[in-house]
């Protein structure tokens, strides 16, 4: 049996409850479950500033032994199984409770505190050229003393090359600065990426504003719902990131350099102006969506006014004919010869006259220059 919303696909293309579901869809009062990865991918950057050891970890156990090792390690875990989370987080002294954010999903961005550790979980964002829809991919972040655990849930993308590139440069800043400078050119890139998402929802937006203006269809209705769609999934994700790097700035702990709060407050500044650009965003489809409406509108006052003159033009026609076809003896011209021509004469003349004057009021300006 066809449903509705099946019906509403076949007729517009961009119809999409499904969508509408997965942004929606979120109870903090029920523990989702989360499908555990097949496989699980370590990266290992330990490093300091003379010397990189790079390398690609098989068990979960081979990554204990970069702890206290005096060097920064970048332990990086791609692909989310409880007894490998478990197991890494319990050999680094990170607290129960932030293992159960790091398996848990649909977080909300948010910065801990706890035990010595500082904890971040957020999402990276990507946008689906093919799907035209704003992807997520949670992520945390542990900040310890000289190392620095992500889990991150796709091993098939992340934004972090950058920096594997400076830590394969001696002597940049990375290198030569302490794990928590990673932890913030790890943020930095994600709010980052932020931008290069919002640069394609914008050329998404001014494309629909022409297409609008051009033709202003129900494709087009369907795309403005569309857009909102995936400006609520970018709200979602970006507003908390603002009171999450907050937290990093008035924390006051020791793994967090007096130098690199510098840098945080860089961050912050990003993703206030990223939030306020999610916030013009919104308004420009709700302008978008009126402008639609307007054209509508305008289109059925073409349509009306069309109409309403024609009714006009034929209104002599149909009074004449209406008084002409009386059975009346008294009515003037019924037994002359000339009469039906005076008759047809009158409903040719009057509405020709009538449309002279329509003209001259300039009723018959419909606007096309819009």
């Amino acid at each position: 049996m066809t449903t509705p919303a099946k019906y509403l696909k076949i007729i517009f293309p961009f119809f999409n409850t499904k969508r509408t579901q997965e942004i929606f869809r979120i109870n903090p009062t029920v523990i989702p479950t989360r499908e555990e990865a097949k496989d699980i991918i370590i990266y290992v950057y330990d490093y300091n500033a003379t010397t990189l050891n790079e390398s690609s970890l098989t068990t979960i156990e081979q990554c204990f032994s970069y702890k206290d090792n005096n060097n920064v390690s970048w332990i990086n875990i791609d692909g989310i199984r409880k007894a490998e989370v478990e197991a890494v987080c319990n050999h680094y002294g990170i607290h129960y409770l932030l293992i159960e954010d790091i398996l848990s999903i649909g977080q909300r961005p948010k910065m801990d505190e706890m035990d010595h550790i500082l904890f971040c979980i957020l999402n990276m964002l990507y946008f689906n050229e093919t799907t035209m829809t704003v992807e997520t991919e949670q992520i945390s972040i542990v900040l310890g003393k000289k190392f620095v655990l992500s889990f991150q849930e796709d091993d098939k993308k992340d934004v972090f090359n950058p920096i594997r590139d400076k830590l394969r440069i001696a002597g940049t800043r990375l290198r030569q600065s302490n794990a928590d400078y990673l932890c913030y050119s790890m943020i930095d890139l994600i709010v980052d990426n932020y931008y290069t998402v919002l640069e394609k929802i914008g050329e998404k937006i001014e494309l629909l504003e022409e297409e609008i203006i051009r033709f202003g269809n129900t494709r087009s209705l369907a795309r403005i719902n569309s857009l909102r769609k995936e400006l609520i999934v970018l709200k979602r994700n970006m507003a908390p990131v603002r009171d999450m790097v907050n937290g990093f700035l008035r924390s006051d702990n020791e793994l967090l350099e007096e130098r690199t709060i510098k840098y945080f407050k860089d961050v912050y500044d990003h993703i206030v102006q990223a939030n306020d650009l999610v916030e013009n965003y919104r308004d420009m489809i709700m302008t978008l969506q009126d402008l639609y409406m307007n054209k509508v509108n305008l289109k059925l006052n073409e349509v009306m006014k069309v109409m309403t003159i024609v009714t006009c033009l034929m209104a002599p026609a149909t009074v004449i004919g209406g008084v002409f076809g009386m059975n009346f003896e008294i009515i003037p011209l019924t037994h002359q010869k000339a009469g039906f021509y005076i008759a047809l004469a009158l409903m040719i003349v009057i509405p020709i006259l009538m449309i002279f004057i329509f003209k001259r009021r300039g009723w018959f300006n419909t606007g096309r220059s819009l």
